[in-house]
């Protein structure tokens, strides 16, 4: 982990030139990513606090459903989105096709509108999730006894809502800006032109049609500095307890009674579920009638991707399930050090550690040659610290509820593993695998630097089909890989809880 993150970044920094070779796109496509990434993840945050307030605070039938649906854009293809937002947002989409009649003009998304409508379409679920979290977490208790002190709404939330958010926003902000900083896939689809370039889309540009090595190598050094920088930001902003625990009854609100504040929550509810469900429906609707009539080369590609999701999701436990172990037995300073150094790929994007790749491979081999490989590698390294932090609390729940008796019976290495551990880390292990799989499956990053289009993976080929306007095949592509994603990570993550508590 160490060589593909600080080692890609050293091969990086050898073939990187002066401060003075950035140009002024260069500088350009800076300010772009920071103006972007501070757009979407204040408009993701904000958005998100009336939606997870109003699902705090009301009960009815499918909010579970809805709040486990908030869920799916993390391991949705990025390409599969950018589609379906185009098919409601785009020029000849659902919206433009309403407006027509009136007189207006169709809508442009392409640009910096585009960019952080799909960052807020990714992370505001994201943002939702943290802030309801938040929100459930304050102790029933509390509103009780607000509601015998006859606390008004605006005393309530200034009394027990506002100081759970001031310490749940800044954490949730800058985790989405991070997201923002290194979202190759939504520059490279609705992003270009000069005035709307990432330096990821920068580093592609560089690399893959001016071949400037040089030049690619300093663009991702100030990537990696950037995100590093913002990593650094978001794991030193810890959540701490505000409220204390509680007897964990049933949450009750007696400030929401009011006719203003159902319907206020209502629309909230209403407009957040559209907003999420109405694109991947456009997707299947217009999927279902292409996907009978795609062309070979998407289903190669189809199986190159899962060949790539599968081999990644391999690498990913075999990283992750060591790690987690050494962690645990280490614990202290020489654990939380292990953790951190499973972490680092947080701040290296994959094209910066794709980029480092290239230039270590290329006085070896050709790097074509091994894009499949090298994109399963990277992958894995990205979905390591969501692995890490799904299997060091189950691996530490073991050791401290079993680990005594298997001590006294003499139980380690193979044996400890194969009888203790495994057994009450099945969940954790099939969500590791599902979520890495899926993430690997829908990927269009290191790919788009390496391969070349007969060896092309399906987000690849879906890209290419788009950009030729063949928005049929495109259409069934996105629909196949959408189930192939999904189908992935329900794989694993229902193998790994089915007999889970035999």
């Amino acid at each position: 982990m160490l060589m593909l993150s600080l080692g890609t970044l050293g091969a990086v920094l050898w073939r990187a030139e002066g401060p003075g070779a950035l140009n002024g796109a260069d500088w350009s496509a800076v300010r772009f990513t920071l103006g972007q990434a501070v757009l979407s993840s204040v408009l993701s945050v904000a958005l998100a606090v009336p939606v997870a307030r109003a699902l705090a605070r009301r009960r009815f039938r499918g909010r579970g459903l809805l709040i486990t649906l908030l869920g799916a854009p993390f391991i949705l293809p990025v390409i599969v989105a950018v589609l379906g937002l185009l098919a409601v947002f785009g020029r000849s989409g659902l919206i433009s096709s309403m407006l027509a009649p009136l007189g207006l003009g169709p809508i442009d998304i392409y640009g910096l509108e585009g960019v952080v409508l799909a960052h807020v379409f990714f992370n505001l679920p994201l943002a939702t999730r943290l802030v309801l979290q938040g929100w459930l977490a304050i102790p029933s208790e509390q509103f009780r006894l607000a509601a015998a002190l006859n606390f008004t709404p605006r005393d309530v939330a200034r009394t027990l809502e506002w100081p759970m958010l001031r310490s749940v926003l800044p954490g949730a902000l800058l985790v989405i800006f991070l997201i923002c900083m290194t979202s190759f896939a939504v520059a490279l689809t609705l992003g270009g032109g000069p005035g709307a370039t990432t330096v990821e889309l920068a580093i592609y540009q560089a690399f893959r049609f001016e071949f400037d090595l040089g030049r690619a190598a300093l663009l991702s050094l100030v990537q990696f500095g950037l995100s590093g920088v913002a990593a650094l930001l978001a794991f030193a902003i810890a959540v701490p307890g505000v409220f204390g625990a509680g007897l964990d009854r049933p949450l009750t609100r007696w400030d929401r009674d009011s006719a203003v504040r159902r319907i206020m929550d209502g629309l909230w509810i209403v407009l957040a579920a559209l907003f999420l469900i109405v694109p991947l429906g456009m997707v299947v609707l217009h999927g279902a009638a292409g996907l009978p009539h795609l062309p070979g080369t998407v289903y190669w590609a189809a199986l190159r991707s899962l060949a790539v999701a599968l081999g990644s999701a391999g690498l990913t436990l075999a990283l992750a399930l060591p790690m987690a172990l050494a962690a645990v037995r280490l614990g202290g300073g020489r654990g939380a050090a292990l953790q951190a150094a499973g972490t680092l790929s947080i701040a290296a994007s994959p094209l910066v550690m794709g980029t480092g790749l290239f230039i270590m491979l290329f006085p070896l081999a050709d790097p074509m040659r091994l894009a499949l490989p090298v994109t399963a590698l990277v992958n894995a390294a990205m979905s390591l610290p969501f692995a890490l932090r799904a299997l060091t609390p189950a691996v530490a729940e073991a050791e401290a509820g079993f680990g005594r008796l298997a001590d006294s019976l003499g139980m380690t290495g193979m044996a400890r593993l194969r009888l203790m551990l495994l057994p009450r880390l099945r969940r954790p292990l099939g969500f590791t695998l599902g979520l890495s799989a899926a993430l690997s499956m829908g990927d269009l990053g290191v790919i788009a630097l390496f391969a070349d289009p007969g060896h092309a993976t399906l987000p690849l080929q879906l890209y290419g089909l788009m950009g030729a306007y063949r928005m049929q095949d495109a259409a069934g592509a996105a629909l196949l890989l959408l189930m192939l994603s999904l189908g992935l990570f329900w794989i694993f993550d229902r193998g790994g809880r089915a007999h889970a508590d035999a």
